[in-house]
């Protein structure tokens, strides 16, 4: 799938700010090494359905494992190893007699510590390591981890790294067996000791991603396997929001445009972000914030929610707004199925022009029946001319005055907004009573 780095900031998928970054919350991994391997799934999002099931498949199967997931490798853990086999050890001995042995101890007392200590280390990962490959190598076992797997048996097999996996827990390592393993590892075993590294690291990013969907409750979506495009959710929610409210959507060529109107804060934006970040996360194969979902393989997610200025460049916002709708309509043309979410359509201009740049573009679009289209906008006026098309649905965000307070549903309605409670805000935050004084 893709997307760029304008729809990756607009859906906040990464932030710096962790409560707002759809990475950090579902970042359940345990080491360094998972966390990079999760961020690279985030990057790259599966563009086959193939992979998509087998993702799918392989989180089921470790979801069943997830209360037994061995304890021995940590970060620390890792990060030893990683210092111990970067450092620039004084020379180990060739033959690991006891007499070499004593030797390299008296000799070389700061270099020996570390490797004692790193041992110990080692004993845990390759330990962890065998507990892994027993819990999850069971008969039908998804092929993508099988192969993961498969090579973490073939690393164990060694009979050096077999005698330490099978070493009771805590018991002491001697002179000997500490000069031995050191050099082991150092020397013999170091390119496969960083590979096995790497496949927990793609283990904890997988044990991540399961444990994610059993902690936010997400559930896995069905792909339907269609040339139309097709969204079709139920219970959809935003995945950073404490508390929630549920949305029912559905979109296909029938209609593939939604022109969403509604009052600031009613939740228009919301929810632009909640379809992208589901239909994001279907295609990790990972589960989507959701009752259930329905949907079709996209070819990727293009927004237009948070253009900025380019002070810089001396680009202005409409400048920018304008560019990258065209780089939008560039990008759809080739007859693919994208998803394309626009929340307010040229802010950076005044409200006539607005409306002619924002009904020209609308006018556009809707030809394109290959994709979908979620479009907020306050230019209410330009709805009537749209009802002809019958392909655009229409939906708003209702909003209610109690005692000159406002009062948000946050549920989606058919029809266009009507609301004009700009000056409302404007008086109940004593705005007016200020200006008066003055």
């Amino acid at each position: 799938m893709q997307i760029d780095s304008t729809t990756f900031r607009d859906l906040s998928i990464f932030h710096t700010e962790e409560a707002s970054s759809v990475f950090h919350r579902l970042d359940f991994t345990r080491t360094n090494a998972g966390r990079e391997n999760l961020y690279r799934y985030f990057k790259t999002p599966h563009d086959r359905l193939e992979e998509i099931e087998a993702t799918q498949s392989m989180l089921r199967h470790l979801s069943q494992h997830l209360n037994d997931w061995p304890e021995n490798v940590t970060n620390g853990t890792l990060l030893v190893i990683e210092k111990f086999l970067d450092y620039h050890l004084d020379p180990l001995p060739a033959s690991t007699d006891p007499i070499n042995a004593w030797l390299y101890r008296i000799g070389n007392g700061p270099d020996y510590a570390l490797a004692q200590y790193s041992i110990g280390h080692l004993a845990d990962l390759v330990t962890g390591m065998r507990k892994l490959t027993d819990l999850l190598d069971q008969e039908g076992i998804p092929a993508r981890l099988k192969i993961v797997i498969s090579d973490i048996k073939r690393l164990l097999h060694h009979a050096t790294v077999k005698r330490l996996a099978l070493r009771p827990a805590g018991q002491p390592f001697g002179v000997q067996e500490t000069v031995a393993y050191a050099r082991f590892f150092y020397h013999d075993f170091r390119q496969q000791t960083l590979a096995l590294i790497q496949s927990y690291g793609q283990l904890d990013a997988w044990y991540s991603m399961a444990l994610a969907n059993e902690k936010l409750g997400l559930s896995f979506p069905e792909f339907v396997r269609s040339e139309d495009p097709l969204i079709d959710a139920r219970g959809l929610f935003h995945l950073l929001l404490p508390s929630p409210v549920p949305y029912d959507v559905r979109m296909d060529p029938d209609t593939n445009f939604m022109f969403l109107t509604g009052a600031n804060m009613a939740g228009k934006s919301t929810f632009i972000k909640s379809v992208g970040i589901a239909v994001f996360l279907a295609h990790l194969g990972m589960g989507v914030p959701a009752r259930g979902m329905r949907l079709t393989l996209f070819e990727g997610i293009l927004s237009n929610i948070q253009v900025m200025d380019d002070i810089i460049r001396g680009e202005s916002y409409f400048f920018n707004e304008v560019q990258r709708i065209r780089h939008t309509v560039e990008r759809i043309s080739d007859g693919r199925r994208w998803l394309v979410l626009i929340d307010e359509l040229f802010k950076g201009t005044n409200i006539q022009d607005a409306m002619k740049c924002s009904a020209t573009v609308i006018r556009g679009l809707i030809r394109i029946r290959k994709a979908l289209f979620i479009l907020s906008t306050h230019l209410y006026e330009i709805g009537e001319e749209l009802k002809p098309f019958p392909n655009i649905c229409f939906r708003y965000f209702e909003t209610g005055v109690v005692d000159d307070q406002l009062v948000f549903s946050y549920q989606l309605r058919d029809g266009i907004s009507q609301d004009r409670i700009g000056y409302l805000i404007l008086k109940r935050e004593k705005v007016t009573d200020l200006l008066e004084r003055l």
